[in-house]
């Protein structure tokens, strides 16, 4: 359905990692009368806060499988390992998820990556969110996969964190509640497409500037994202991640907990 706003602002929820700032920037730029207002949700409120009417619409995580919303993927994160700077991972461009199969891999409530099977060894208890797992790698109790931007989110001077080449990753999509596709709803989509403001809200996105690689935050955008409702399933990505350069061949024969060296 589409129709007028009852309210004269925009609620933009987002998920931890999520930067929106880009988009607010060229929603204040088009539409300077009407506030957005951002609402920080924890991944697991997200979908609530949507289905409640506290946002309008909401930057989330992949799967979205319910009838009830709508999804545009946006684009998938690289996946990376975090550890204390002194870890034998710090010495190596990127590793694989044999080669933390002897390292404790915390699991916490809040993993934003969907694992078939988490590799390594599990921790006695699994942390309640992220950022109480961080803490424990900095403590020397294990390690920790996450999305590229959860570790920038949550960085610290005393760890670090490398790419797992064949870890799932994430993939980010802005969400709606089918029923409530307003106005302000498809000027956002409008936004995050790409589109010019002279664009119809038919036609097709403009993919923007660069879009075939990935940015420095280790983001990959979808190409061309038809608005739909999302399948149920895992969400998992199944596309390979860029090497970084100068790092050698081979991840999957690495050895067990031998991570490659630099070249």
């Amino acid at each position: 359905m589409t129709g007028s706003e009852d309210s004269p602002s925009f609620r933009l929820a987002y998920v931890p990692g999520v930067t929106p700032s880009k988009w607010v920037r060229i929603w204040n730029e088009r539409l300077p009368d009407v506030p957005l207002t951002l609402l920080p949700v924890a991944p697991d409120e997200a979908f609530g806060v949507l289905r409640s009417g506290g946002a309008d619409a909401a930057f989330v995580r992949l799967p979205v499988d319910d009838a009830d919303l709508s999804a545009i993927p946006l684009y998938t994160e690289t996946s990376v390992v975090v550890a204390p700077k002194d870890h034998v991972v710090a010495a190596v461009d990127e590793v694989t998820a044999e080669d933390l199969a002897d390292e404790i891999v915390l699991h916490p409530l809040d993993d934003a990556l969907h694992w078939e099977r988490l590799p390594g060894r599990p921790a006695v208890e699994r942390p309640a969110t992220t950022a109480d797992a961080i803490e424990l790698v900095a403590a020397g109790v294990g390690v920790l996969i996450v999305p590229q931007s959860l570790a920038r989110l949550h960085h610290r001077k005393d760890l670090t964190y490398r790419p797992v080449t064949d870890a799932p990753e994430s993939r980010v999509a802005l969400c709606w509640p089918e029923d409530r596709t307003t106005d302000r709803v498809e000027d956002f989509i409008g936004i995050v497409r790409g589109r010019t403001v002279n664009s119809s809200r038919g036609r097709s996105a403009s993919q923007s500037e660069g879009a075939a690689q990935s940015d420095a935050k280790g983001r990959r955008p979808e190409k061309a994202p038809a608005r739909r409702k999302p399948a149920a399933g895992t969400g998992r990505a199944t596309g390979r991640n860029p090497r970084a350069a100068g790092a050698p061949k081979g991840a999957k024969g690495a050895k067990r907990g031998k991570p490659r060296r630099r070249s």
